[in-house]
């Protein structure tokens, strides 16, 4: 399972009134790059694809997660952080043995 906190959720909402983008969705996804090896993928979706994993959030938000991404982001949560040392999503993730500076990339 991958959940998505409220705060994270809401600020999908903000985003997808702030951008016009005709979404309800979340893609997450890992691509390989990055300082650690793996880098994390956020973009906005319309509807799922074939193979994709489907989980329900708060405020209706859900998150669509192809299957080779899932074996490395089973259990994570998707926050959203707003404070003063940085402003972002953030991808807590329990299968991440080591992870970059700016948490953008992990290795599993």
């Amino acid at each position: 399972m991958i959940t998505i906190t409220e705060s994270a959720a809401k600020q999908v909402l903000k985003l997808v009134e702030r951008e016009g983008v005709d979404a309800h969705a979340v893609r997450v996804g890992v691509k390989g790059g990055g300082c650690s090896g793996l880098t994390y993928t956020l973009d906005f979706a319309e509807a799922a694809e074939d193979g994709d994993k489907v989980f329900s959030g708060p405020l209706g938000v859900e998150l669509f997660v192809d299957r080779k991404s899932y074996l490395f982001l089973h259990g994570t949560t998707l926050d959203y952080s707003g404070g003063l040392n940085g402003k972002g999503f953030e991808f807590n993730n329990p299968n991440a043995t080591a992870t970059c500076g700016c948490g953008s990339s992990f290795t599993a």
